[in-house]
């Protein structure tokens, strides 16, 4: 239930930085934008792992829709978000996945430590719960 909370705080406090009116909205919008500028590259645009440098890595890039299925039915949201995010130490397929957290937080760095941390926040749990609306 504590896990449910936080989720819906994290997108409440997403939608209001990212502009939009809901956190339905982050979810509909940010995250997918979020998941295809930052991710169907390798992933694919449908995450099924088929991106257009999928061929190019050195490992199999894997699907995810299939999360939830791996988890027993169950979407596994935190992790989910600190494999993402990557500054937690949990690396995923070995270590050759970006750590979007540090990239998306150098980015806002102008802003200070603070604020470039929420927003950084903000962009993964919008992208994560974009993941979890895909889930088969």
């Amino acid at each position: 239930m504590e896990a449910i909370m936080l989720r819906k705080t994290i997108l409440a406090a997403s939608a209001v930085i990212l502009g939009t009116f809901s956190a339905a909205a982050a979810e509909d919008h940010a995250g997918k934008q979020e998941f295809m500028v930052a991710c169907a590259v390798c992933h694919g645009e449908s995450a099924k792992g088929n991106g257009p440098f999928a061929p190019l890595m050195n490992i199999e890039v894997p699907g995810l829709t299939g999360l939830a299925a791996a988890n027993e039915g169950v979407y596994p949201f935190l992790k989910v978000f600190e494999i993402v995010d990557g500054r937690t130490g949990v690396r995923a397929h070995g270590g050759p996945m970006p750590i979007w957290g540090n990239r998306y937080k150098s980015e806002l760095e102008s802003l200070g430590p603070y604020s470039s941390e929420i927003i950084t926040r903000g962009r993964i749990a919008v992208l994560v719960d974009y993941l979890q609306s895909i889930q088969e």
